[in-house]
């Protein structure tokens, strides 16, 4: 395995402990979940630059690397909905927008799987599965920020608290426009490999 895969699958590996850090209550674990976050984004950079600066670019990596992403991603949304859980209108669209991220990523997961197994090569992302994977993470980064301000440092006045979760909930609301954009762009490219897959 070289060194953009491992890097890929190490950022698999921190995805549940990033989610464990912001699910249980221990002091600043915001912030822990923050600098996890931002640290396992940062491999997603890394691996994809440095795999084709090296080429080291592989049929296991286009795979897997969007799958990481995934995985990064989707556990931060479900994150949010036990942390907004006392705050119903949130908590229900954010599950909304988790709704429409997993529907998506399914949908793309088994299109490659069609695509394999019709004897095409594994698609790599196009740049608005990019831009979708970008908004996401730069939503949540602003959004565990924000809760770190608010939980771990105190600074918690209703005005402050309210205009973050207007701000996060608009911010998951373009990434979930943007998802549902690229996952009928990537629908329209992989047609072919549909149409003759029997």
């Amino acid at each position: 395995m070289n060194t953009p895969n491992k890097l890929t699958v190490a950022r698999m590996i921190a995805t549940p402990i990033f989610m464990a850090t912001m699910v249980f209550n221990f002091p600043y674990h915001y912030l822990i979940s923050l600098v996890l976050f931002i640290a396992a984004s940062l491999t997603d950079m890394i691996d994809g630059k440095m795999a084709r600066k090296y080429n080291l670019v592989t049929d296991f990596g286009k795979f897997l690397d969007p799958l990481a992403d995934k995985m990064l991603t989707t556990s931060a949304y479900l994150g949010f909905i036990c942390m907004y859980a006392d705050k119903p209108v949130i908590c229900l669209q954010i599950t909304l927008i988790t709704f429409i991220v997993l529907f998506r990523e399914f949908m793309v997961s088994s299109i490659r799987l069609v695509v394999v197994s019709s004897g095409g090569k594994v698609i790599a992302a196009n740049i608005w599965g990019k831009c979708k994977t970008v908004s996401q993470m730069a939503g949540i980064v602003i959004a565990l920020f924000a809760y770190t301000l608010i939980k771990d440092f105190g600074i918690d006045a209703p005005a402050f608290v309210n205009v973050c979760d207007i701000i996060i909930c608009a911010l998951f609301w373009i990434s979930a426009v943007l998802c549902t954009v690229s996952g009928l762009i990537y629908l329209n490219g992989s047609k072919q490999y549909i149409n003759s897959s029997k």
